[in-house]
Formats: structure tokens, C-alpha cells, sequence
């Protein structure tokens, strides 16, 4: 039986919306009040398309909250636990957003256009309220909204040569997570980045009405590399020991129980927002960590509940909150968020939606 999402104002499409469909998309999904595809009917060519040659895919859910102003930069960093002294303009920056608790509320790649605009790229959760609010309390002289963006990612060992050809070699010198404008009669920029350890691209459309021009050009420039459409890949984000916020987060995980301590400064200044409570958690150690798990079943599962829980004999220790079948390691695998006494080579059990108990091991992250 199928079912259908309706787009709707609340529920918008994307610039490239036209262009997916008529691409074949098979199933969407919902990511920051907007549609994404999560699929285009064949997931062992999507995965080897970026695994082995080149992929594009509609990201335009990827919003941007534009922080515009004298204060733009007071409030990037008020909002960042991360010390943004030295960031250089034209570049971005993973960082963790978090509230007064030390709660990990968005991780979005924070990109510095100059000294007075900034961009966060968000993932899904409404970060323009928060910087708003932010903003309003401390008084700070700064625009914040939403711009005109759209991005469109380029992604696997294939990705590089498809923009060079679409741009010219210049391309080949950008640094990961740099950001460049690109002279074009498209408005957009480029930044080496994208949702997959495969390496490639993001194209920042600037121009919503000129989407499906853009997805044209990309499939007319890969069409020698095989390029095909996708989307964000669940099988090569696990393997990889990608965080999904939302996905394996909970509403009390702080970073440095999903590997994202290298994210944090605790000497950013005092009124960074939760760097207070940043402090004392790390003082006081974090009671749980993020663990990958191979379970022990030849064939894929079907997919697990949602947080499915982890146990160790009669004894609560964690859930897993994401797992798929890894074509590379010919497993199941998944990420766990567990209790700290939870070590790499521990058996665990995991409970399956039969009721059922399959047996896993659990290990450090990345798979691969």
C-alpha cells in the first residue's frame, strides 16, 4: 500500500522539486518544513553511483539562517561553543548549537562570507527562532532570516571531475569545507562539502527560480562520469559514523557523547550560550558515548524501532539508533548511544520489533 505527502505551505518543495520527479523520484521525506527525496527506486545503484562514481542530489532542505549585520559576528559566536576568533572568511566550520544546558539542538556547518554575514547551514530543527530570539535578548545590531539558498550536492570519487568541468580546474584547489563564489550567470557559491565521507560538492543556488536550469547542467556535465540522482544515503552515512542530529540524538545528548569534542572550545568566552554547562559536564566525564555494533544475522533486517533498546543480561545499557546492511562489510551494522561502562568487543543484545533478541558486538566508529 503507498501513501502520498501532500506539499503543502507548510510542507514546501524544493528549486529542484520539478527536476527530481521528472528524474524518476520514488519517495520523499520531510526535513525543515520541506520535501526531500530519500529515494529513487533502486538503492544498490544510488550507494555505487557514490561509492564509485558520482552522485547529485536535491539538499535544498539543507536552510540557511543568514546572520547579516555589525553584531553578525557577536552572534555566531554567542550562539557557538566553538572559538570562531580565527575564522578565516570563505570558510565553514562544523559546529555544535546548543542550548543553556549543554543540549545539542542543531549541527550545522557555520560558513563565514565576511566579517558582517554568516551563514549556518542547518539541519532539521528551526535555528532561525533561536538566533532570533538570541539576537532580540542580548540586543544585538544584526539582521537574521532566511535567504534565497538552495543547495544541490555533487557527491563521490567522480565529483570533482564533473564541477572542474562544469567551472573550470580552478575547482581542484578548494579545501574541504572552503567556500567560493562561482562567476556564473547562475548566482551561487561552491564549498568542498556534502553529507558523505566520499568527498565532493555543495552548489549554494542563490536563485530558486533557476533549479531546474542547474540540475540540467550538473546531469549534462556528469552524464560521461554516469551521474545519476540520489539522496542522502543511509547505507554509507552508517558506515562512515555520520551523526544524524534528530536521528541519534535525544534531547539530553551533549557533544561529547556523539565524538564532537574536537567542536568544542571550553575557553570560548562566558556568554556563549551552554558553554557554562559545557564545562561541567566535561569536568564531571559524560555518561554516555556513541559505538557502532555488528549484529550477529546474515540476512538485512527489517527496520528496527525507533531507538531500539540495548542490553547487557538483565541490564539496560543503551539504544541503537541508527542501523543498516553494510554492502562493504557484508553486516549489520549500526550506531549506539550507550552507557560509558559499554566498551568495543562488549556483547550486547539488541531487541527486534518480533520481540525477538539478536546478539551484537559492539565496536569503535567509522565501519570503514
Amino acid at each position: 500500500m503507498s501513501h502520498q505527502i501532500s506539499p503543502s505551505p507548510r510542507v514546501r518543495r524544493s528549486a529542484f522539486y520539478n527536476s527530481t520527479v521528472r528524474d524518476g523520484v520514488k519517495s520523499f521525506s520531510t526535513y525543515n518544513h520541506m520535501l526531500i527525496p530519500i529515494s529513487f527506486g533502486d538503492p544498490a545503484a544510488e550507494y555505487k553511483r557514490l561509492t564509485e562514481g558520482v552522485a547529485m542530489w536535491d539538499v535544498a532542505v539543507e536552510r540557511q539562517v543568514e546572520l547579516s549585520g555589525p553584531d553578525a559576528g557577536k552572534l555566531a559566536q554567542a550562539l557557538c561553543p566553538r572559538n570562531l576568533a580565527d575564522m578565516p572568511i570563505g570558510m565553514g566550520w562544523y559546529v555544535a548549537i546548543c542550548d543553556h544546558r549543554g543540549t545539542i539542538i542543531n549541527d550545522p556547518i557555520l560558513l563565514k562570507l565576511s566579517e558582517t554575514r554568516y551563514w549556518f547551514s542547518i539541519a532539521d530543527s528551526d535555528l532561525l527562532l533561536w538566533a532570533r530570539a538570541v539576537a532580540g535578548e542580548r540586543g544585538y545590531q544584526v539582521n537574521v532570516f532566511e535567504p534565497d539558498v538552495s543547495p544541490l550536492a555533487v557527491q563521490g570519487p567522480m565529483a570533482e571531475d564533473v564541477i572542474a568541468d562544469m567551472f573550470g580546474d580552478w575547482v581542484r584547489e578548494i579545501k574541504h569545507f572552503e567556500v567560493r563564489e562561482v562567476e556564473d550567470d547562475i548566482p551561487m557559491l561552491i564549498a568542498r562539502s556534502g553529507w558523505s565521507k566520499q568527498g565532493g560538492f555543495e552548489i549554494y543556488l542563490m536563485d530558486h527560480y533557476r533549479g531546474d536550469e542547474l540540475w540540467d547542467r550538473v546531469r549534462t556535465a556528469g552524464e560521461k562520469y554516469g551521474i545519476g540522482p540520489g539522496a542522502p544515503n543511509s547505507q554509507e552515512r552508517v558506515e562512515s559514523g555520520l551523526l544524524s542530529w534528530g536521528g541519534d540524538t535525544d534531547d539530553e545528548t551533549n557533544p561529547f557523547e556523539v565524538r564532537m569534542t574536537r567542536f568544542v572550545d571550553l575557553d570560548a568566552p562566558d556568554d556563549v550560550i551552554g558553554i557554562q554547562a559545557l564545562r561541567r559536564i566535561k569536568e564531571e566525564g559524560p555518561r554516555r558515548w556513541q559505538l557502532g555494533i555488528k549484529l550477529d544475522v546474515e540476512d538485512a533486517l527489517p527496520p528496527l524501532d525507533q531507538w531500539s533498546e540495548l542490553r547487557q543480561g538483565d541490564m539496560f545499557v543503551g539504544h541503537v539508533t541508527a542501523h543498516t546492511f553494510s554492502p562493504k562489510l557484508q553486516k549489520n551494522i549500526g550506531l549506539c548511544l550507550v552507557s560509558r561502562e559499554v566498551k568495543s568487543g562488549d556483547i550486547v543484545y539488541v531487541t527486534l520489533p518480533t520481540g525477538q533478541h539478536c546478539k551484537g558486538e559492539m565496536c569503535k566508529l567509522p565501519f570503514v
